[in-house]
């Protein structure tokens, strides 16, 4: 059984985004950006209106916030910076600048690329949760979780990161494109 409600496309929303609003009445946006862990999906809403979801990776080793775990963070989050811009489809990104390579973005779940590129654009994530993803061992901006496009977009819906939650390239500047920094962003188990 859960602590809070749950977001599904499937379901009646207005208690888990009421849930939200009085949880963390500060932080949250019009914009909020939801990823339901155990759905492998992200959901893009504007007041309270779902705009978009959309199929995403998170860690092959779970959920959690240690440093050095390679586990998705669970909890309240907001992009604290954004990069990529410019950058073409499928263009990799190594420390947060672009290389001029172009990925070769593999389409199906037999293939693995021999690197863990980050592609095309990145929503980097700060942790709003003081000792769950902000602050000591268990900070999510230090840990370097981020929002990213990948060239392993076959394997999107299973979790097989490091800790970043991966999108498909055209989505994830989609998504880019359609959010500033500050936009609120809460991950959860189910």
């Amino acid at each position: 059984m859960t602590s809070q409600p749950v977001y599904s496309a499937n379901l009646d929303n207005h208690a888990f985004l009421d849930w939200l609003s009085c949880t963390f009445p500060r932080d949250i946006t019009d914009t909020l950006l939801l990823i339901n862990i155990d759905q492998q999906r992200l959901y893009h809403l504007y007041q309270h209106t779902l705009l978009q979801r959309y199929p995403i990776s998170s860690a092959a080793n779970g959920v959690g916030s240690q440093s050095g775990s390679g586990q998705t963070p669970l909890g309240a989050h907001k992009v604290q910076e954004k990069y990529g811009a410019s950058v073409p489809i499928g263009g990799i990104l190594k420390g947060r600048v672009y290389t001029g390579e172009i990925a070769t973005i593999l389409q199906t779940r037999h293939t693995s690329g021999d690197t863990d590129n980050i592609t095309s654009r990145i929503l980097w994530l700060s942790g709003l949760e003081d000792d769950k993803n902000r602050g000591g061992n268990v900070d999510s901006y230090q840990r370097y979780i981020y929002i990213h496009g990948t060239d392993e977009e076959g394997w999107l819906g299973q979790p097989v990161s490091h800790g970043c939650i991966r999108m498909a390239n055209h989505d994830i500047s989609a998504l880019f494109a359609d959010i500033e920094n500050n936009t609120f962003v809460y991950i959860y188990p189910e």
